[in-house]
């Protein structure tokens, strides 16, 4: 069984057996309702929003922003001075970031010291003040991974943190999902997502970020005990 309330941690994992799809889905959606009952629902709400609405330049900033701060840093640590940093750097907004660079600047330095990463979110504003809106859409529609990539501070990685973040359909394969995908001898997460994503019709970004929030839920309490698979790590 691959979710149980009654064995111990060790015990109630995956064993090496490749799941079937519908023992894979099974799992998913219990460890969907860990996530929901941790209080994580309005991720999965933003994230099944991603891409659906306006993108505008100052959102498109925020967004690559969120993902340049979360390079090497805990997600607890950004979202901690995220609020700051947006009030430091006017809302994101390009326009009023690219005529006023050096007291922006100074000012999101006093909230985040790193020079590097803030000259990077300056740089990426300049890039979506150039573009504006429809430049933009057009840039993501056409390769993001290269446009993407094009950004100072987003990687091989990264790019695509950032673009499931703007509605496109790719997982993140950081190491929590590749743990998940190894010990659901899945070969790749892109595979992982994609069956359970085509198998009951979440966005692959959905479940990306279902299976990420469960995982970081589950280190908390399983601390390295087991394989990182699928089970209910608060019973």
């Amino acid at each position: 069984m691959l979710v149980s309330s009654k064995l111990g941690c060790k015990n109630r994992c995956m064993g090496t057996n490749a799941p079937s799809t519908d023992e894979l889905v099974r799992a998913y959606l219990a460890a969907k309702r860990v996530v929901v009952d941790g209080g994580f629902a309005h991720e999965i709400a933003r994230q099944a929003a991603a891409g659906r609405g306006r993108l505008t330049p100052a959102a498109f900033v925020q967004e690559a922003a969120w993902v340049v701060l979360s390079s090497g840093m805990r997600e607890s640590v950004v979202r901690a001075l995220f609020g700051q940093l947006t009030r430091a750097l006017r809302e994101f907004d390009p326009a009023v970031l690219s005529a006023d660079r050096l007291a922006a600047r100074a000012a999101a330095l006093t909230v985040f010291g790193h020079e590097g990463k803030v000259n990077a979110i300056l740089d990426i504003a300049v890039t979506a003040d150039r573009l504006g809106e429809d430049g933009l859409r057009e840039a993501l529609r056409a390769d993001p991974r290269r446009f993407l990539c094009s950004l100072p501070y987003v990687g091989p990685v990264t790019w695509r943190h950032l673009a499931k973040n703007l509605g496109v359909r790719v997982a993140k394969p950081d190491r929590h999902l590749v743990r998940v995908a190894r010990a659901t001898a899945r070969p790749s997460v892109d595979l992982l997502c994609d069956e359970i994503s085509s198998w009951i019709g979440e966005p692959v970004p959905v479940v990306d970020v279902v299976l990420w929030r469960w995982s970081v839920l589950h280190s908390r309490v399983c601390r390295g005990l087991c394989d990182s698979v699928l089970h209910n790590p608060t019973a």
